[in-house]
C-alpha cells in the first residue's frame, strides 16, 4: 500500500464515522491540483542536471495551501500527496487559517555543492512560482531544507513579483524569519507529551523517553525534555543509536554528532543499531525520522506503551493496528508534530502585520495552541472511546467539511 493511500484510509474511516455525503467525501478523497515540474540545474561542470519535482495543493478551503518542501532521493509524487493531505489535517486540527500542500524535488542534495543547492533552489521556486503566493500557497522547509534554502527561494519569488516575506516561513531572521522556529516541532511536541503524561497522573523523571532521528525535530525535543525532567535513554539518527537507560546528556550529543556527524561512539551511553531504536525498554518511543518507521514487521517489537509521532507518517496502518490490540497508545502526527506549522502560522501573522514577536510571545502562543488541540483530542477520544487517531482525525476532518460546505464546494 503506497503512502497515500495509507493516509486516505484513515481520512476514509473518519469520513465513515461523520457519515459525510458522497461528494463532499469524494472532494476530500483527493487533492485539488498537482503540479509535476522539470528542475534544470546549471552544475558547476557546465552540465544541466535535470531533477524531478513537485507542489501538490490539497485543499483550500480553509486558507491558502501550506506546506513544506523536500530535497530527498526518494521523493515520489504519491509521498508528496500523502504529506499534503497530512498538512491539510493537520493545520484544520490545531485551528489554523490554511489548507495542506507539500513539496518536493527528487535529488540527494548532499552530493550538491552549496551554489548548485542555490540554483536547484532557485529553480524550483521558478517552476512552481505561478502556484504560490501570501494568500494562496505558502511553502516552509522539511527533510534536507532549512533557512537558508527558504531565503533563496524567497529571494527568487520576491525578483519577479515584489517583496512579501508571508510568501514562505522558516525563513532567515534578517528576512522576516520568526523566532523560535528552529525549536518549533520538538518543543510542540514535548508540550503535547507532557500534556498526557500530567493527565496520567506520572512524573517526569519516571517517564524514559527514545528518540528515532536526532535531526532538528529530535534533537530539539531531547533537549527541551531533559530540561523538564524527563529522562531521555535512547537517540539514534541514519548511522546508529546510543542508549543509556540511565540517562543521556541531549546537549553533548548534539555537540558530539556535530562534530563526528553522528550520534554513534558518543561516550555518555553504549552504541547500538539504529534498527534496535524501536525494541529499546522506555516508556515513549518517539518516532521522528522519516516515514514508515514502524511496520508490520516490527511494530510486535516496541515495548514503548506510548509512541509520540513527530516524523510525518511513521507508523502503516498495519502497525498501528497491531499496537492497538497490544494496548500501545499512539499519539497521530498531525497533531503531536504540529509545532512546526503552527509557528509558521505566527510567523505568516508576524509578516503580515508587519511585527516582530518575541521568542517568549511565540513559545507561549505555540504551547496554549498545542494544549488546546491535545486536550480537544483527549476529550474526543475518551468520550466516545476510540484511538487519539481517529478522534484526531474526526475533529480535522469535520472542521474542512464544514468550510466546503460553506463555500458551496461547487
Amino acid at each position: 500500500m503506497g503512502a497515500f493511500e495509507s493516509v486516505r484510509g484513515f481520512y476514509s474511516r473518519a469520513a465513515d464515522r461523520l457519515k459525510l455525503e458522497p461528494s463532499l467525501r469524494e472532494i476530500l478523497a483527493r487533492p485539488e491540483q498537482e503540479l509535476s515540474v522539470q528542475v534544470r540545474v546549471p552544475m558547476d561542470d557546465g552540465t544541466i542536471a535535470v531533477y524531478q519535482g513537485y507542489r501538490v495543493q490539497y485543499n483550500g478551503a480553509r486558507g491558502p495551501y501550506k506546506g513544506g518542501v523536500r530535497f530527498h532521493p526518494r521523493v515520489t509524487l504519491d509521498e508528496i500527496r500523502s504529506f499534503a493531505a497530512l498538512m491539510t489535517w493537520k493545520t484544520a486540527l490545531l485551528g489554523l487559517p490554511f489548507g495542506g500542500g507539500k513539496g518536493g524535488v527528487r535529488v540527494d542534495p548532499k552530493l550538491l555543492s552549496e551554489n548548485e543547492l542555490e540554483r536547484l533552489s532557485r529553480r524550483f521556486m521558478d517552476a512552481v512560482g505561478l502556484l504560490v503566493g501570501p494568500t494562496r500557497d505558502v511553502m516552509a522547509p522539511d527533510v534536507n531544507t532549512d533557512a537558508r534554502v527558504m531565503g533563496w527561494m524567497f529571494d527568487e519569488f520576491a525578483r519577479r513579483v515584489g517583496h512579501f516575506p508571508e510568501v514562505i516561513t522558516g525563513k532567515p531572521l534578517a528576512l522576516g524569519g520568526s523566532l523560535g522556529r528552529d525549536a518549533a516541532t520538538g518543543r510542540g511536541a514535548l508540550v503535547c507529551l507532557d500534556h498526557l503524561v500530567h493527565a496520567r497522573g506520572q512524573r517526569r523523571e519516571d517517564v524514559r523517553v527514545a528518540i528515532q532521528g536526532y535531526g532538528n525535530a529530535g534533537s530539539w525535543l531531547a533537549r527541551l525534555a531533559d530540561e523538564l525532567g524527563y529522562r531521555v535513554v535512547t537517540v539514534s539518527d541514519s548511522k546508529g543509536g546510543v542508549m543509556n537507560q540511565g540517562g543521556l546528556e541531549p546537549h553533548m550529543v548534539l555537540a558530539h554528532k556535530r562534530e563526528t556527524g553522528s550520534v554513534v561512539d558518543f561516550y555518555g551511553g553504549e552504541t547500538i543499531d539504529g534498527d534496535d531504536v524501536v525494541a529499546v525498554d522506555a516508556d515513549v518511543l518517539v518516532p521522528a525520522a522519516l516515514e514508515e518507521a514502524i511496520r508490520a514487521d516490527n511494530a510486535d517489537v516496541v515495548r514503548a506503551r506510548l509512541v509520540l509521532e513527530v516524523a510525518n507518517h511513521p507508523v502503516t496502518p498495519d502497525a498501528d493496528r497491531t499496537l492497538a490490540d497490544r494496548g500501545v497508545t499512539v499519539v497521530p502526527d498531525i497533531l503531536s508534530s504540529a509545532g512546526g506549522v503552527v509557528v509558521s502560522y505566527l510567523e505568516w501573522a508576524q509578516n503580515m502585520q508587519h511585527e516582530r514577536w518575541r521568542e517568549k510571545r511565540v513559545n507561549d502562543r505555540l504551547a496554549e495552541m498545542m494544549r488546546d488541540a491535545t486536550e480537544s483530542v483527549l476529550f474526543r477520544a475518551e468520550r466516545d472511546e476510540i484511538p487519539l487517531r481517529e478522534a484526531a482525525y474526526e475533529i480535522a476532518v469535520a472542521r474542512v467539511a464544514e468550510a466546503e460546505q460553506a463555500r458551496g464546494y461547487l
